[in-house]
Formats: C-alpha cells, structure tokens, sequence
C-alpha cells in the first residue's frame, strides 16, 4: 500500500519532526460564571500520540474543541503549525475529529463515508476511490467497503470513523473519547490499533480520556488537567512513577501516600511486598507492620488492603505468575509486615 497517499504533508524538514505543531498560550474559556479552562499553555509536538487525561469537568475535552474550533477561547492564542487560528472556523483549519458516537451516515456504504469529504472537497473519482481504498487498508477494513454502518460491529465502525478522518490527510486529528462506547475486550484492542495507525501514517494525535490505563498505554505524552487546569505534563512513566502532586497521585493509577518524618510520600501498590510478620527484612528496606483487612482475587492478581498500626490502610498488589492459591499470609486478620525499597517511593511536592 502506498502510505505516502494517505500521510500529511511530507514536504517539510525532517528537523520539523518533534516541533510544536499545535500551541495554546494562555488560553481561558468560561461558562457564564463557570471556568471552563484557566490559563493553559501547551505545546504538542508533531507526530506524537498525545492524550488530554482528567475526570469529568476537568477541562480536557473544552480544550480539544477550542483547539477544533467548536467553541471559542476568551482570552489566549491558538496557533496551528505556527499560524495563530484563534479566530478560524472549523472547516478552515487542518484539523478533523472523531467522535464517540462514529457519526456515521446510516444510508451510505462504509466506502461512500470515507469518501464523503474527499468528495467534498472536489476530489476527482479516480483518486477518491483510490485514497479510500487505501485508508480501508489502514485500519483493517479492505472488503467491507460495500457494507451499511448497521452491518458492522461497535469497533469496525469505530475503524471507519477513523478511515474517514485520516483519508482526508490533516495535520492534526482530535479524537474525544472515542472508544467510551466498546466493551472492554474491544477496546482494548482498538487502543492497540489506534496506536499502530499512528505511528503508521505519522499524524499528531490528540486524544481525550478520562481512562488513565488508556492514556497509560497509548501516550507518547499526557497532560493531566484538574479544575481547568493542568496539573502536570509528562511521559506515562513521569506522570505515573513522578507525579507532580497528590491529585495527579492519586488520579493517575492507585497509590499509597504515608506520612514518614514530616514528609508525604508515595508508594505505588504493586512496589509493596506482604511479608510474615517476623520476617526479616534487609536493614534498607522501609517496613511496616500490619494486620490484613481484605483480600480480593481479580485474576491476574490478587489485591491487598493491610492496615497499619495508625489505622492508615495500604493497597498491595501479588501478581498471580503461577495457578493461583492463596499465600501463606493471606488470611484477613492475620498480622502482617510490609515492606518496600526506598528508591520505590517517591516524595511528593510541598504546597500541593
């Protein structure tokens, strides 16, 4: 398949690679007395997978419509590629979004909807068809170009939406939460896919989630907004292993947060070993004593709340490597020890 018809415009330096290709600068959005988004500045590289993370109302997905369009910023710049769009329309900026819901047109075939913008755009047939044809290749659909959208599962419709998207080569593609419909298994997989295509046909990603194992799994970069703000800006290992404060902690996986002489400090669930209460542990260690409050078998392992001699709980996770059964120390009640490396427990910022 000749990719080449399909990826964005390629005429640029190599030395662009990893240039911002899209910048907010102080950018605010409110709702009558509700503020939407609060003098965020961020630089998005071109080409990277890049994810806006946060709960509900957090102001992630206000920021991928103003960078869409969709609504308009009160006060800060927008600039695409270098060009402030700040005042453009939709339709005049090199962007395209895809939607949870697909938005598919029911009465077209999966290959009129794919072609439906090239045509749009005036695309002559012969190249239509040959870019739609191309974009089905991408995302795995190549003999379904003739069926309706009601002929198709949840994720191959997510595919065609996809499909549509990218045929029409943009800059910069939006995707607002764009699997929240699939059941698990399949989403999981789509987060698979979506990731291959990008990093096949090289086109910055902008994604929306509230799911942090999906952006997690997906990112080159996360943002992690709070109150219409964002709160840290990092890798998936920055942000999980070295978050920038006790909402991010907390937000992005599960985490432990024990007072130790004066200081806050993190421990991720699955650093915690869940020893015998006479164990001996090495002098460097950082130990506890415990008593176990619960036990939860979840498949791949199996989870722990100890709870400490301050009645502080702590969550421990046993990954179950062989034919599960319960551990020696596993019964609830049963005093307990647990232990961790220093080097696995991270202080959290003051002030925060």
């Amino acid at each position: 398949m000749d990719q080449a018809a399909i990826m964005p415009d390629t005429s640029k330096p190599a030395s662009d690679a990893g240039k911002a290709i899209v910048r907010l600068s102080n950018v605010r959005k409110t709702y009558r007395h509700v503020v939407a988004v609060e003098r965020v500045d961020l630089d998005i590289r071109r080409g990277e997978f890049f994810t806006l993370l946060g709960p509900s109302g957090s102001g992630k997905t206000t920021t991928l419509r103003l960078i869409a369009g969709f609504e308009t910023q009160d006060t800060g710049v927008i600039e695409l590629d270098g060009k402030d769009v700040s005042s453009l329309p939709p339709f005049e900026r090199d962007i395209n979004t895809v939607f949870q819901d697909y938005a598919l047109f029911p009465h077209m075939s999966v290959g009129e909807n794919i072609a439906y913008g090239l045509e749009a755009k005036r695309v002559p047939k012969i190249e239509r068809e040959r870019r739609t044809q191309e974009a089905l290749a991408m995302v795995r659909l190549e003999s379904f170009g003739n069926r309706k959208p009601a002929q198709l599962s949840g994720g191959q419709r997510q595919r065609v939406g996809l499909a549509r998207a990218i045929v029409n080569r943009p800059s910069v593609l939006l995707l607002d939460e764009p699997l929240g419909a699939l059941d698990l298994k399949l989403r999981q997989e789509m987060q698979y896919e979506l990731k291959r295509i990008q990093a096949e046909v090289g086109i910055t990603f902008i994604y929306v989630t509230h799911d942090q194992e999906e952006a997690l799994t997906m990112s080159d970069r996360i943002a992690v907004f709070e109150g219409g703000r964002i709160a840290q800006i990092g890798t998936p290992e920055d942000v999980y292993e070295r978050p920038a404060n006790e909402f991010v902690a907390g937000f992005v996986g599960t985490s432990n947060i024990l007072n130790r002489q004066g200081r806050r400090v993190l421990v991720r669930p699955e650093k915690i070993q869940v020893l015998a209460a006479d164990a001996m542990v090495e002098s460097a260690m950082r130990s506890e004593p415990g008593r176990v409050k619960s036990i939860v078998y979840v498949g791949m392992f199996t989870r722990l709340v100890i709870e400490l001699a301050d009645k502080t709980e702590i969550l421990a996770v046993r990954q179950n490597l062989n034919r599960y059964r319960k551990g020696e120390h596993e019964e609830t009640g049963q005093s307990v020890l647990v232990a961790w490396h220093p080097e696995n427990e991270f202080e959290l910022p003051r002030n925060q």
